[in-house]
């Protein structure tokens, strides 16, 4: 367990698409702080912010954590996505009864979809050029 010089933390890795969160769970008052901003004015729509706080609602511990996250790659909704999914594992950490509450809501599961490659002779992975019979 951790001494009083030790602060408890519970640290996790989110995925979703290409974006990657690195997410740091302490107790605290429920600030969340993603690359060094708070998460109101990291995301830039409020609907992103209550899919990244999920967890916390499924779980009842609201305001009873704080979080520091470290996002990498993707657009804002694979960073909300991997910042869920890292959140959520990190609960996970600091209470095995939360499984079955966040399973329940599937915030466990790991959302494995990423773009399709593009392929050679067509415009994008499945658009094909337009056909002329002549």
């Amino acid at each position: 367990m951790a001494t009083k010089t030790e602060k408890l933390i519970y640290a996790a890795v989110g995925r979703r698409k290409s974006s990657v969160a690195r997410v740091f769970l302490t107790p605290g008052t429920g600030e969340i702080i993603v690359n060094g901003r708070k998460i109101d004015e990291y995301f830039p729509h409020k609907v992103l912010v209550l899919d990244a706080t999920q967890p916390f609602a499924a779980t009842s511990t609201e305001n009873k954590y704080n979080v520091v996250a470290n996002i990498v790659g993707g657009g804002y909704s694979g960073q909300a996505g991997a910042l869920r999914l890292g959140i959520a594992r990190s609960l996970l950490k600091a209470n095995a009864d939360n499984r079955p509450l966040l399973r329940a809501r599937g915030l466990l599961t790991v959302d494995s979809r990423v773009v399709e490659r593009k392929k050679y002779g067509l415009r994008k992975a499945r658009k094909a050029p337009q056909f002329s019979k002549r």
